[in-house]
């Protein structure tokens, strides 16, 4: 197959508000060993794309400075030691970097199949809040069936996946979401409860939503002062677990608390993790969720897309903070 020496990215010199992220051409990249070349039909946004434009979270060493960490499309080219009949097969992956273009490199480990009945749009927007609340949520927090879970941020790509995981895996589920609104779509979603955050004190309806007993497990992307009210929520024996620290990385915690009810404080980054403990999840993913893809069972919520071209829209949206799911570029 003819490739193209140039192609089409999102790349922008310095760092700065949506304005920066305009398309500029930049080499096709060769996949090394272990890797494959997809040419991209679509990219997920994320939080860390806007952390990453605004300087705040460099990509890690040898990662391409291109941001996106998910992408969807063909393989159109493979690495040593990959198969060359892999060309061809519609793969979504999780990639450190690099999907905001027309091509990107990913470990063939890092890549799920697409199945049929699932859009290149909606495989785009699943690998890294699926690779991101598997590895929290139920390896890092040990949630099961039968457990009650707090999400803060419901409505967010994050939010909306493990709703939609606890639902299959038979986990209760209470997020908190920031409008009368937004708590309206994660109920319809398939949350079993929705907290209104701006008017409602969410540590006092957890509790009466769990009749005074709290939650197995919190799931939190805010940090700052929101860890010590989440431990107000924790049942005995609860988990912990940071994702991200959008309200402060500083926290201050009860720690008698802490050892009275023998609760795990906990926490993971996925970005900087290695090819070989991605892979593992993926294997995982493939096993225990992806059937659920297949079947049709397990979607993600897509608020809206947007050309490559306009990614600056794309990311003002996501900063608005009005977005129901994903945010999802199509090339």
């Amino acid at each position: 197959m003819h490739l193209p020496e140039l192609m089409t990215a999102i790349d922008p010199a310095q760092p700065g508000g949506p304005e920066v992220l305009v398309p500029v051409e930049r080499p096709v990249p060769v996949p090394g060993p272990g890797e494959v070349l997809i040419r991209v039909a679509a990219a997920g946004v994320n939080r860390p794309d806007v952390l990453q434009r605004m300087g705040g979270y460099p990509p890690p060493p040898g990662v391409t400075s291109i941001p996106g960490l998910e992408v969807a499309g063909e393989i159109v080219a493979v690495g040593d030691d990959v198969p060359p009949e892999m060309i061809g097969q519609p793969m979504c992956a999780l990639v450190a970097g690099g999907g905001y273009a027309e091509y990107s490199v990913a470990p063939l480990g890092q890549c799920l199949s697409v199945p049929e009945g699932l859009s290149m749009v909606e495989a785009a927007a699943m690998p890294e809040t699926l690779f991101t609340v598997w590895t929290n949520l139920f390896e890092r927090g040990y949630a099961s069936e039968g457990d009650t879970v707090l999400v803060h941020g419901g409505t967010s790509g994050i939010g909306t996946m493990a709703i939609s995981l606890c639902t299959l895996f038979g986990v209760k589920v209470i997020v908190t979401a920031g409008s009368d609104e937004k708590v309206a779509a994660c109920l319809r979603h398939g949350a079993d409860h929705a907290i209104n955050y701006k008017t409602e004190d969410f540590v006092s309806r957890v509790r009466d939503l769990t009749e005074g007993r709290g939650v197995d497990v919190v799931l939190d992307m805010v940090g700052g002062d929101y860890v010590a009210r989440n431990i107000k929520c924790m049942a005995e024996d609860g988990r912990h677990v940071s994702i991200a620290v959008q309200g402060g990385a500083m926290a201050t915690v009860p720690v008698f608390e802490i050892m009275r009810r023998r609760l795990t404080l906990t926490g993971s980054t996925l970005r900087a993790r290695d090819v070989a403990f991605k892979t593992l999840v993926a294997d995982e993913l493939a096993r225990t969720v992806w059937p659920f893809v297949a079947d049709g069972r397990l979607r993600p919520a897509i608020d809206r897309t947007y050309p490559l071209a306009e990614a600056a829209e794309a990311h003002r949206r996501m900063e608005s903070g009005a977005h129901m799911g994903k945010i999802v570029l199509t090339v």
